[in-house]
């Protein structure tokens, strides 16, 4: 799907996004996922609802979710690139999201978000009404490679990848 209005557009669906561009952001600018590997951020948009803004035929922004598509999406990796924000970018791409049906219904949207809160406030995007109920495992070195991760991980990956005997 493609969206057209003024200067810049709207892209959906994996196929039309430039993987390198959100592998490029995601990697060396971002706070969240500095250093995953382009394989990675593959297989995670193959996977995922994806949003990009164009600038012609350049990836200037992008966001995705993460979902079933019924009742329950993450919304993730949303991102304007510096030359193009203060331009409403963002806003209009969390427009877009929220004006999907399948987010309409959905009985939870959830996302994590260091500074952007003001972003996403108007869009009902509010803090957790019972923290206490939500739990996560996190681990902030997980795009680390194997070489650099020492020899545990690498037992545990070569036991993850079907070493059964």
């Amino acid at each position: 799907m493609e969206l057209n209005r003024g200067p810049y557009h709207i892209r959906t669906g994996f196929e039309q996004m430039d993987i390198g561009a959100i592998h490029r952001f995601l990697s060396m600018e971002s706070y969240w996922a500095r250093g995953i590997s382009f394989e990675m951020v593959k297989e995670s948009l193959r996977h995922s609802y994806c949003v990009g803004v164009f600038s012609e035929d350049s990836q200037v922004g992008f966001a995705r979710l993460i979902t079933d598509y019924t009742t329950f999406a993450y919304l993730a990796d949303v991102f304007v690139l510096e030359p193009y924000r203060g331009k409403g970018l963002s806003k209009r791409m969390m427009q877009h999201i929220m004006d999907l049906d399948f987010v309409v219904r959905c009985r939870r949207v959830l996302l994590a978000t260091k500074d952007a809160h003001g972003l996403y406030n108007p869009f009902g995007f509010t803090a957790p009404g019972h923290p206490q109920t939500l739990m996560e495992i996190r681990k902030n070195d997980a795009y680390r490679t194997v070489q650099d991760s020492g020899p545990s991980n690498a037992v545990h990956k070569e036991n993850i990848q079907g070493n059964h005997g």
